[in-house]
């Protein structure tokens, strides 16, 4: 990232204390980070991203890291709270928490904390525009400004062989991911991750809101396409770890002063 985008995003000052890596404790970034994860799916509740009981958003345990938080199967988005969350292992045992895993969360996500150490959080769900977009078996093109987080920057995994239960699967779509931050699901969905819970939730929003937006742009005309020398440009701007971290912010301001009780 450039140093003005960094002056024009940031000021570090305010900042101190706040940013993902800022010096905490252990338990403080591990309570940090389930806080971040509430209110993450309470947002997807509130955008809705729902569909059934499909969709999961995980944050790797800042001490076991062979451990990830995951909302539980049956609960709904809307009504999530810290104290709902499971702590799960990568065999698949829930070590803390009470509820169900689902089954596809763990499968996936599994994989990618596994293969990819880098990635602190991961999201996904069926939402709408997503989903139609992933029919198509295409990328996103960099058609607007918003949409350049993702130039050169994701992947597209059209191998659907229905609900992702084999872990072979698992272990394929965290190989085609790659060091991208997100990925095309053909058929399924979106998937995005992060170095923070706050990043991957922020790239599932904007990759949403992208798909709607190249679906309206095609269905009434040819999209102008941004050339690669500024969407490159624009890319490193808006489609920073530090971008991506601090959009989130006023997301999170907002979920927590209308519905606190998330963070019970």
């Amino acid at each position: 990232m450039n140093p003005t985008a960094n002056k024009i995003i940031m000021n570090p000052e305010a900042a101190e204390g706040m940013l993902p890596g800022a010096p905490r404790s252990i338990a403080d970034e591990r309570q940090l980070r389930r806080e971040r994860l509430a209110a993450a799916l309470r947002l997807f509740g509130k955008f809705g991203f729902d569909e059934g009981v499909a969709g999961h958003i995980t944050v790797r345990d800042p001490e076991h890291l062979d451990h990830f938080w995951v909302n539980p199967m049956g609960r709904s988005f809307k009504q999530m709270r810290v104290s709902d969350l499971l702590r799960v292992n990568h065999k698949g045992e829930v070590v803390e928490g009470k509820g169900l895993l689902n089954g596809a969360a763990f499968t996936i996500h599994s994989q990618i904390h596994m293969a990819h150490p880098e990635v602190t959080a991961a999201a996904h769900s069926h939402s709408v525009y997503g989903k139609s977009w992933s029919s198509l078996g295409r990328l996103l093109d960099p058609i607007t400004q918003d949409a350049c987080a993702f130039y050169n920057d994701h992947v597209l995994f059209d191998d659907f062989t229905g609900v992702v239960l084999d872990n072979s699967e698992g272990i394929r779509i965290a190989a085609a991911l790659g060091d991208k931050k997100a990925a095309i699901l053909q058929n399924h969905g979106l998937l995005t991750v992060g170095q923070s819970v706050d990043e991957a939730a922020w790239w599932f929003i904007t990759m949403e809101r992208s798909c709607q937006a190249q679906l309206m742009a095609e269905a009434v005309g040819k999209p102008v396409i941004i050339a690669d020398e500024h969407a490159a440009q624009t890319h490193a701007t808006v489609g920073s770890h530090l971008a991506g971290w601090f959009s989130f912010q006023p997301l999170y301001d907002v979920i927590v002063a209308e519905q606190p009780e998330l963070l019970d």
